[in-house]
């Protein structure tokens, strides 16, 4: 990065004007400079206040008034006041017999004289907020580094992979399990009664692996005190396309079926076996191991027969090989061939040795640089 797109550099920048303008406060002292200040808005207020009244022939009684609060005002000054001479001489203009409005323009072009003393104080405010907004834009950076070093590394951890490997040693046992389990959880979604279903469903919440989505209460509640309770998940979604009258035919309350299946009826539509799949590429050993393990309960409720299969994929977990192959299947699976090509170039790899110095250098940038209260 070169300029304003170098972090490290803006936030140096940043930090040295910060400083510049510190001493410039210094030199006059920040206390005075922020009495000034206030007594520079305090002053315009005034002029505000009464200007239409205590200027001509306007209100004698708040001209009065103004110019006592003025030479109290002028009175409660620090006699150290920085251009406590401008504010002496504005007094004396304004105690004049009668005001104009050209008195009070020109009060206000000598108080602009002495906003100009407090400069200093407004530059260091802004070169702090500056060095604050580069701080935090270096922090960002450094977000943005590191998400781009984690996937430089994945990268060239997967372009270790054998590409080659015969990853079909892993890939048709699991493709047979998940299709049969598929097919299996379809059938029984659509032969079995609906409150069966649903009740093992929410068993499955003992098995944190199995990571089915918990029945809605009222749908449960619903297939176990009514009598369609029995009908498939398909049959209930196929009454709640029917007609009031024409469903008065095939259960005993409609209204409490329509408005109970047309509430879930995402869920119910959604509900299907993919929980229970392992995908490819498949996870790591020990990860797919437990799965498996846990699986292996659930299936068999409804699925003795494709068990039998889930066992064969866990084997697939003790096999010396299987680290490799899956490295293989997941390098397949995600790499991309623009990845390959620059794993192939080593673009990669110079990538990753670039982020870690810039990594290096914000980090030490926020470390020199600290946060501002």
């Amino acid at each position: 990065m070169a300029g304003d797109a170098d972090p490290v550099m803006r936030l140096e920048r940043a930090d040295a004007d910060r400083q510049d303008a510190r001493k410039r406060v210094e030199a006059v002292g920040e206390p005075a400079l922020r009495d000034l200040r206030t007594a520079c808005s305090e002053l315009r207020a005034l002029l505000a206040e009464y200007e239409n009244r205590a200027t001509g022939d306007g209100d004698f009684a708040a001209f009065i008034e103004f110019q006592d609060r003025i030479a109290h005002f002028t009175e409660s000054l620090d006699e150290d006041l920085p251009e406590r001479v401008i504010f002496e001489e504005i007094d004396d203009r304004l105690q004049q017999r009668r005001l104009t409005e050209g008195d009070f323009a020109a009060v206000r072009e000598r108080i602009d004289d002495a906003e100009t003393t407090a400069t200093p104080l407004q530059e260091w405010e802004d070169a702090s907020e500056r060095y604050k907004t580069a701080r935090l834009a270096a922090e960002e950076r450094l977000g943005a580094v590191a998400d781009r070093i984690d996937d430089c590394e994945r990268l060239v951890e997967l372009g270790r992979a054998d590409l080659d490997a015969p990853t079909e040693r892993l890939r048709g046992p699991v493709e047979d399990y998940d299709e049969a389990v598929t097919d299996a959880f379809r059938a029984f979604r659509s032969d079995a009664p609906a409150r069966e279903v649903l009740d093992f469903v929410a068993r499955t919440d003992l098995y944190p692996l199995v990571p089915f989505e918990s029945p809605p209460a009222d749908l449960v509640e619903y297939v176990h005190e009514h009598e369609a309770g029995t009908e498939s998940i398909t049959r209930l979604l196929e009454y709640a396309d029917y007609s009031r009258s024409k469903l008065d035919h095939y259960v005993d309350d409609a209204a409490a079926l329509r408005r109970t299946v047309a509430t879930n009826r995402t869920y119910l539509e959604r509900l299907d076996g993919e929980p229970l799949t392992v995908g490819w590429p498949p996870p790591a050993a020990e990860t797919l191991r437990w799965r498996c393990d846990e699986r292996i309960s659930v299936v068999d409720r409804f699925a003795s027969d494709v068990v039998a299969d889930l066992r064969a994929v866990r084997d697939l977990t003790w096999r010396d090989d299987y680290d490799r192959l899956r490295r293989s299947a997941v390098a397949r699976e995600q790499l991309t061939d623009e990845e390959r090509k620059r794993l192939k170039t080593g673009a990669v790899e110079q990538e990753l040795a670039e982020l870690r110095d810039e990594r290096e250098q914000i980090e030490a940038a926020l470390s020199t640089y600290p946060l501002l209260s």
